[in-house]
């Protein structure tokens, strides 16, 4: 049972990696690699699909846009289902409401059934994040606990990656309707999922103490209020450090230093794996030596390589530097799931998880407009030295406003 001040007992935290914890695992980072894959072949496709359904260029545009929207609905609703009915069992539905929509693209005759379908598509996606996050946490020790989280934030690296190298192979032969269609295997994974995992313990001793909406918890005192604004900016600083980084790369290395498409694509490759990287060792050290100092250090790094970056001239030092800035830049992305399993109880984890992580994606989108007009009105050097400035306001936020959990059993 759950005692009366809301604790779940130790029996129900786990103490080494079982075969259960590295299950949940591999299930959590397929769901959020199908992300990376998802979107970033949509990218590939689109010329093939404006040609196929006579799209115009701003109805194709709009197909991602709606799948992100899809995406932030999921998020905002499917993390509070997960509280409420189960991981595994929400889990399974996100991935297969996914999966057959994906699956019905495949079946468009025009713009708007196609919408529709990535729109309900994008709904499952926007849910694995949060879900898959809360699983891992629950499922993991408290002493694995950061590693386990960045192994699932890879997911969308390798997803992304596996769409890069499969769709130039795939599509020339099986067409854009047959890469869709490729869309229904998830639905295996959430076959397989229910067949060989059940509900964390840990979630299932605090069920039955739920009552009333997990939403409540992110305000549920001063401590909890404190840290859901404290993340909420955290995520939003770092996702605007990112795009407006990552979406600028390429144009800055292009314009300003009359780099070739294909020298661009190395750099920003070499950049994209610096950020691998990141999340990996992140999520290692955190668990070594805690959450909040290693937020402190990738911040401060950011920082120092938001203003050495726009500096360097030599292509061999800007290989380095990209590598470093990388690190730095998508590196805490393996860090928030930990963070924000370890600030919420049990009864709101993936509602947190969602919420809190989809908003600053929401936040970050303004990056790379907010660095277009500094650009515009100063220099694009000039904009990207800007990030000195909110990376600061983070460092300040995270050692104010974040309390350092590491090791502490779940609630």
């Amino acid at each position: 049972m759950v005692d009366q001040a809301g604790a779940v007992p130790a029996a129900a935290q786990p103490r080494e990696v079982d075969d259960y914890a590295r299950k949940a695992l591999v299930a959590s980072t397929v769901g959020y690699a199908m992300d990376g894959f998802d979107l970033m072949i949509l990218s590939f496709m689109l010329p093939a699909v404006i040609v196929g359904l006579h799209l115009t260029a701003s109805e194709a545009g709009s197909l991602v846009t709606w799948t992100l929207i899809g995406a932030v609905i999921g998020g905002l609703v499917v993390g509070a289902l997960s509280d409420r009915f189960g991981r595994i069992r929400v889990l399974s539905w996100t991935i297969l409401l996914f999966a057959v929509f994906t699956g019905l693209c495949a079946l468009a005759q025009g713009y708007w059934d196609l919408l529709v379908y990535r729109t309900v598509a994008g709904i499952g996606l926007g849910g694995e994040f949060g879900i898959g996050m809360a699983l891992v946490a629950e499922a993991w020790p408290a002493h694995k606990r950061a590693r386990a989280s960045s192994y699932v934030a890879l997911g969308w690296q390798a997803g992304v990656l596996t769409a890069a190298l499969s769709t130039p192979l795939l599509l020339p032969v099986i067409g854009w309707r047959g890469m869709f269609l490729l869309g229904l295997l998830p639905a295996l994974v959430a076959f397989v999922l229910r067949r060989v995992l059940h509900e964390p313990e840990l979630f299932v001793r605090a069920a039955q103490k739920t009552s009333g909406s997990p939403y409540r918890y992110l305000f549920a005192d001063r401590d909890a209020t404190r840290s859901t604004i404290g993340i909420a900016i955290m995520t939003s600083i770092q996702n605007f450090g990112y795009y407006g980084t990552m979406i600028w790369l390429p144009s800055y290395l292009s314009t300003q230093l009359g780099f070739s498409l294909t020298r661009t694509a190395l750099w920003t490759a070499v950049t994209v794996s610096g950020g691998a990287f990141g999340m990996f060792i992140f999520g290692h050290l955190a668990d070594r030596f805690g959450r909040k100092p290693m937020f402190i250090l990738f911040q401060i790094s950011a920082m120092a390589m938001a203003f050495i970056y726009p500096q360097i001239t030599d292509p061999t030092m800007l290989a380095v530097a990209g590598f470093a800035t990388g690190i730095t830049l998508s590196g805490m992305i393996g860090g928030y799931g930990a963070l924000i399993s370890e600030s919420y109880p049990t009864q709101a984890r993936a509602t947190a998880q969602n919420i809190l992580f989809n908003f600053g994606r929401g936040v970050g989108g303004f990056g790379p407009l907010v660095i277009g007009w500094l650009a515009t009105k100063y220099s694009l050097p000039a904009a990207l030295s800007f990030l000195v400035v909110i990376w600061a306001i983070d460092i300040v936020v995270t050692l104010t406003m974040i309390k350092e959990r590491r090791g502490e059993p779940l609630t």
